[in-house]
């Protein structure tokens, strides 16, 4: 798709430039007094959690913003393919697809050895991550990221819109009823900051409060946690523009260093048109900020001329520039429990994406860290809200996430001193020259955590099962459910796997035949979907309430090796019926394909198979023999709540 051709609008990039209009300032609607859950903050954390609540309707969810409206400009560019698995999960992956720019190659620029002020290409090469994912890393305005998950709000069960217009004055947690998961122990009020409000306040009374209201959060403040870090020492200015160039790879992501003028990042973005550009500046002077640096757009674009001679940057329009500050910082922990809390304390009060890690944009983390942070708890909060999961299971979004929020600060730490220049404060040496190499080695050896594909959790009592890696080399532990494709055996589609793993806040099982028949009744394999379906330890049987489809709680798909199956000699538990009517759901059943058979592509043992136990976030949480039943069982046992 090709857009901002006569100039960067915002707005559905399905409607043509010349129609396209940005969204008006939705109306100012009152907030309500009671909510389940209130979040504060309508960033790409906010809105993924918000977009997770909305399919609960029993929650009531409540999402403010001091924003007049929705976001229209910058911000984050890159989408991550984990970030577009995720976006699967909400049923939004086409449009994201088809309208980001597909990064497929990274180049490198350096000093002329002939003419030290000119620069030149050192290498071009295919992206690292391309392969990780059946996605590939895109780049497209966060804007319209944050629509497509508003309008999914939108179109949801619960129908659940953003309130704009409010400023978070105080929120409040009553220790006294934490304990209690029938109080309103978060007290919130808020400050109309629209004309018509004039000052209005207004309280909301929450059982769980979400803040992910940024890199100064007010809910992570009430809540007394402190950043902790480095404080900035180097400022970048981050422009997207839309320019005529005679440099050969405006529309390839490249990393450029000069002799003199310091360092630009440029992506190409959406559209075919627009381009980012990330121009490196001085070092900041000790308690100074980003916000102090005297510079405008046509500073940044006059330094940015100099570091691309003896090429012509003409722009023409710059559609959102700001200027930020390098600093990495963690909060010290996740949720309103003081450090070194017992299990029996349940959180009320969490922080999420920027509002517990900061970190350079450049990396392209940010929006891909912020979301999976809020994909990760809502299942969870949702799971304890309806009474499913004991309340310990709100601990691990701590102990998941914070590590992974690390190790960003780490890989962030050493990206932005191989971009820089001049990385190190109290440099006022000449400029230093540093090899681009190192920074294609770096991009090679951090691609899956780029990509968010080789994010892992464990170990824990919800990913556990590490002694059984060998039956399914290739579904990592911890990590994602890596898609692969097979075949459905009532109709011959063609489908991912792991795009049945739909963000509802169901846990998956995934059971891959062995050698043995599933139509014979003494295999191993049907007597695991036997006991599934009837015994009364079954986590089926036991978690799923008395009158709810079989699958409400856990769904079960299955993987045959054998190709000459027919769905009616099966057992009835892999065609259950469902609703009202008991009608048969006839698309649980699957079969491995010849020249792409899923058991070689992710190493599943084809003598004795296996059972995949998926997470709601789509993380592999055990792999069990077929045999495990009563393993399967106590995999569940340890935090659901029987409903039967």
């Amino acid at each position: 798709m090709q857009y901002h051709l006569n100039g960067f609008k915002p707005g559905n990039y399905q409607v043509p430039d010349k129609a396209r209009k940005p969204y008006p300032n939705p109306p100012v609607a009152d907030l309500p007094t009671n909510v389940d859950v209130l979040i504060v903050g309508t960033g790409p954390a906010g809105l993924t959690m918000a977009r997770q609540m909305a399919e609960f309707e029993d929650i009531k969810t409540c999402i403010v913003d001091m924003a007049p409206g929705p976001l229209l400009f910058g911000r984050a560019d890159g989408i991550s393919c984990r970030t577009i698995e995720i976006m699967e999960a909400f049923n939004s992956s086409e449009m994201v697809v088809k309208e980001t720019y597909q990064l497929k190659q990274n180049t490198f620029w350096e000093p002329d050895a002939q003419n030290p002020q000119n620069i030149k290409r050192t290498e071009k090469i295919a992206d690292a991550r391309a392969g990780l994912s059946e996605f590939t890393h895109g780049i497209v305005n966060q804007a319209r990221l944050h629509e497509l998950l508003i309008d999914g709000m939108r179109n949801s069960i619960t129908q659940l819109e953003p309130h704009y217009s409010r400023e978070l004055i105080d929120l409040s947690i009553d220790d006294a009823l934490t304990q209690d998961l029938q109080a309103y122990p978060i007290t919130a009020v808020f400050k109309r900051t629209d004309a018509a409000g004039n000052g209005k306040t207004e309280t909301v009374k929450a059982r769980y409060v979400v803040g992910c209201d940024g890199g100064r959060s007010r809910v992570r403040k009430s809540m007394g946690i402190e950043l902790q870090g480095d404080s900035a020492n180097k400022a970048w200015g981050v422009m997207d523009i839309l320019l005529n160039t005679d440099f050969p790879d405006i529309r390839v992501k490249s990393f450029i260093q000069s002799k003199d003028h310091g360092a630009v990042m440029t992506i190409p973005r959406e559209g075919g048109y627009l381009c980012r550009f990330y121009v490196e500046l001085d070092l900041l002077d000790k308690d100074k900020r980003a916000s102090d640096v005297k510079m405008t757009e046509k500073d940044l674009i006059a330094k940015a001329q100099k570091i691309f001679h003896p090429y012509t940057l003409d722009v023409k329009e710059v559609a959102w520039w700001s200027i930020y500050e390098v600093g990495q910082r963690i909060a010290e922990r996740f949720d309103n429990r003081p450090v070194g809390s017992s299990e029996d304390i349940i959180p009320r009060g969490f922080v999420a994406g920027d509002a517990c890690h900061t970190h350079s944009p450049k990396g392209g983390w940010g929006l891909n860290t912020s979301l999976p942070d809020t994909f990760n708890l809502g299942w969870k909060l949702a799971s304890v809200l309806q009474g499913k999961s004991d309340p310990k299971l709100l601990h691990t979004y701590e102990t998941e996430r914070r590590k992974v929020a690390q190790q960003l600060i780490d890989a962030d730490r050493e990206l932005s001193k191989l971009v820089a220049t001049r990385p190190d404060a109290g440099d006022d040496s000449k400029q230093a020259k540093v090899d681009t190499a190192k920074i294609e080695a770096f991009m090679k050896r951090q691609s899956g955590f780029v990509s968010g594909t080789a994010i892992e959790y464990f170990p824990s009592y919800i990913c556990t099962g590490q002694q059984h890696q060998e039956l399914a080399s290739g579904f990592k532990i911890g990590q994602r459910f890596h898609s692969v494709e097979a075949q459905r055996t009532a109709d011959g589609r063609i489908e991912h796997l792991g795009h049945l793993v739909k963000a509802d806040g169901r846990w998956r099982l995934f059971i891959f035949g062995g050698e043995q028949s599933p139509i014979d009744t003494s295999s191993e394999i049907y007597k695991l979907i036997d006991f599934l379906a009837h015994d009364i330890s079954s986590p089926v049987i036991k978690f799923t309430p008395k009158d709810a489809d079989i699958d409400s709680v856990i769904d079960t798909y299955t993987v045959f090796q054998q190709q000459d199956l027919s769905i009616h000699e099966l057992h009835p538990y892999l065609w259950p019926a469902k609703g009202k009517y008991g009608l048969r759901d006839y698309e649980k059943v699957y079969q491995s394909q010849p020249g792409n058979d899923v058991y070689d592509l992710r190493g599943v043992n084809r003598t004795d198979g296996c059972v995949v136990v998926v997470r709601p976030d789509q993380h592999i949480a055990a792999i069990l023999p077929i045999t495990a039943h009563l393993e399967l069982a106590e995999f569940f046992n340890h935090f659901m709540i029987q409903q039967n």
